[in-house]
Formats: structure tokens, sequence, C-alpha cells
């Protein structure tokens, strides 16, 4: 009996033990953010903040890691054996490629059809099953100092022709004409997308991103041969791979340099004072062709398959899908909500809403719409002929 007993007592400790564990783990939520910057990080807090009180017995806690770290380790914590449970990440071929090894967990409970676009579930989703929930989108042109234009008697211009008349000028002013921080390679990307649909057309671009044609073709050595141009004439500002894009920026706000091909989160970065003296303007045209692209990347978030509590990421995800939620997030930001129903938070904004209406190509951004290690090799090649453009052919061959 005393037998039978002790081992009652241990079944029950045991069970005690078990309860306890399963209930810590049905009680919190962990997310790991690359919302690094101040604007943004700020915006998702109050996210965080919000679903706790709607939420008060989930227990979240948010892991922030710097944006180019975040991308190193993003394998990591989707093969640990107990992964985040939330992770912030890119739509499109990015998220796609990881789905497709089985990393992450479909979020299908989560997403409203009538609410979210359908162009945006398919880039959500691989084989029939969403894995990504998008929550913000924004566009990509060129940002410049409109005090520095009113200086020099400048307008945004419209053609090629008129860009490098600007960029002249500007050169001829003692002011940088093209910022650009390069040591984060990705920022280069930009200009490969935009300039190679200006010159060739979106499916070519299309195309050579999916593998489908050589970088040695003689229509991607015409579209880099026009960067190539750019910085055998100096308009690119010197030292470009030893800035950070935010660095890159500062020189752009203090008006030592006049513009900046940059997505819309170069505002998040903008000193108060200085965010009204920066202003776009769309791509310019090349040869006539009037049919352009856009650079409109999403953000949002996934759910690895490893994840400890799927239950409170599904939730999560639930919360981040709703109106209310996005508005909350777009709004101070200036972003344009995945979600339809948000209204557009600005005229800025309402701008470039109808530029990417107006284009013929919409683009995730390079580094997300062509695999992994093309892209990476493709970045490096950019930022290389910036640098070195006489050896232009060399660096395609490579």
């Amino acid at each position: 009996m005393k037998k039978l007993f002790a081992l009652i007592a241990i079944l029950l400790a045991l069970s005690a033990v078990f309860v306890s564990c399963a209930k810590k783990g049905s009680n919190e939520l962990v997310i790991q953010s690359y919302m690094s910057d101040e604007a943004p990080k700020k915006a998702f807090q109050a996210l965080v903040d919000q679903f706790m009180k709607e939420n008060p017995s989930i227990k979240v806690t948010v892991n922030t890691t710097a944006h180019e770290q975040f991308k190193t380790q993003l394998v990591n914590y989707l093969t640990a054996k107990e992964a985040p449970d939330v992770l912030t990440w890119f739509a499109g071929f990015r998220m796609q490629q990881y789905a497709m090894k089985g990393l992450l967990a479909p979020i299908d409970s989560a997403w409203i059809d009538a609410e979210f676009p359908a162009a945006f579930k398919t880039a959500s989703s691989y084989e029939g099953k969403v894995y990504f929930m998008p929550q913000s989108w924004y566009w990509w042109a060129v940002y410049y100092n409109k005090d520095v234009f009113a200086k020099l008697n400048l307008t945004p211009p419209k053609t090629w022709e008129e860009f490098l008349a600007v960029c002249a000028a500007l050169r001829k002013g003692g002011i940088e004409p093209i910022a650009i921080g390069a040591k984060d390679t990705w920022t280069a990307g930009g200009w490969f997308d935009y300039m190679n649909v200006a010159v060739n057309g979106g499916p070519f671009h299309q195309e050579l991103t999916a593998g489908k044609v050589a970088y040695t073709d003689p229509k991607v050595l015409k579209s880099f041969g026009y960067m190539a141009d750019l910085a055998r004439n100096g308009y690119f500002m010197k030292n470009a791979a030893s800035y950070s894009w935010q660095e890159a920026a500062t020189v752009l706000f203090d008006g030592k340099a006049g513009m900046y091909l940059m997505g819309q989160f170069i505002k998040d970065v903008a000193p108060a004072d200085k965010k009204d003296k920066i202003d776009w303007f769309q791509f310019p045209i090349v040869g006539g062709n009037t049919a352009y692209g856009v650079d409109t990347p999403f953000d949002g978030y996934m759910v690895p398959a490893n994840a400890k509590n799927k239950d409170n990421a599904l939730k999560f995800m639930a919360f981040l899908a709703r109106k209310d939620t996005q508005e909350a997030f777009c709004k101070p930001l200036g972003r344009l909500a995945a979600n339809s129903m948000v209204p557009v938070p600005n005229d800025d904004a309402r701008r470039g809403l109808e530029m990417v209406k107006g284009a013929a190509t919409a683009m995730q951004f390079y580094d997300r719409d062509a695999p992994e290690e093309m892209a990476a090799k493709g970045m490096d090649a950019i930022v290389e002929i910036i640098q070195n453009p006489g050896k232009l052919e060399s660096i395609l061959a490579a």
C-alpha cells in the first residue's frame, strides 16, 4: 500500500508539472522582429500592447534584431527545436521558399478574403495554403531634397535625358547627385529593378529573376550599362559602400546630396524638421518607354512550423489582419495597408498608390523576387559596377 501511495503521489506531482508546463506554453507568445528603427518599432509595440489588452492571459515577448542581422539569422530561427511563434518577414518568393521546405505553418484560418486583394493572397501563399500575413506595403521612388532643387532651380525630371541633366547640374553645384548607402548591398537592388524594367520591360526582368536569362545577355549588359555610365560620370556619391542606407539618407536630409532611390520608409528616419523638405518623383522613363515598373514590397509575418504556441500565433495573425489593427500601424508611418478596407493615410501615400496603379509591372524587390543565391551575387555585382564601371562585362560574366 505504501508503494501504491508513493506511486500515486509521484503521478500526481508529474501531472501537476505537465499541467503547469502546458499552461505556461499556452500563455506565451514569442515574436522575433526585425523592426529595429525607432518609428516602426514604436508602432509595432503599440499593436502588441493592444493585443495583450484584448488577451490578458497571453504574455507576449518581442525580441528585436537589427534588420541585416535578422536576415542572416532567419534560417536558425526557423529550424530551432522551439522556434519563435511569430517572425517578421517578406512576401513572395522570400517566404515561399521556406514554405516549400516545410518550415512554415499555414495560417489560412486568420486570412480575410473579403478584405485583402487577390494578388496579395497569391504572394502570401504556397500550393494553395496561406503562410504569410501581409501588413503594410510601400513604393520605391527617387527621393530628392526640395531645398537643393530650389537653390539650383531644378525640377523633378521625367525622362532619362532630363535626369542626367539634373545630375550634371547637381555635380556642377558641388552637390552629390545620387546618395546611395551600399554597405548593405540590398539598397543597390532597386537600381537594377528600375533600370532593367525601364530599358527592357517587365516581362524580361521577370524572366531574368526566374533564371531563364543569362546575365551576359546583351539586354542585361545594356541596362547595367546605364548604371555604369552614372558611375563613370561621378554621379553616385563617393565611398557609397561605406555608408548604411540610413547614413546615406542623412546626406540627403542635410542637403549634401540631391537624390536617393529608396523606399517610402526613408521617411521613418528623417528628422521631424526635415521630413517636409524631402519629396519624391517617379523613376524616369528611358527611350520613350512609358510602360513603367514600380518596386512595391509588402511586409508582414509568418509562423514557423516549430513554433511552440501555434494557437496564440494564429490569434495574433487574426488580430494583425483586422482593419483597425492595420490602420493603427500604417497611419503613423504613412504606409499603405494590405487590408483594402483601411483608408489611404495621407496625400503622399495617395500619390504613391496612384503611381502603383498605373504601373505595368509591380516588383517585390530584386532580393525578394530572385532566388536568394542569385540575388546575393547580383547585388554584390551592382555595387561592384558602381565602384568599377570599367569592369562591367567581366563582372556580369562572373
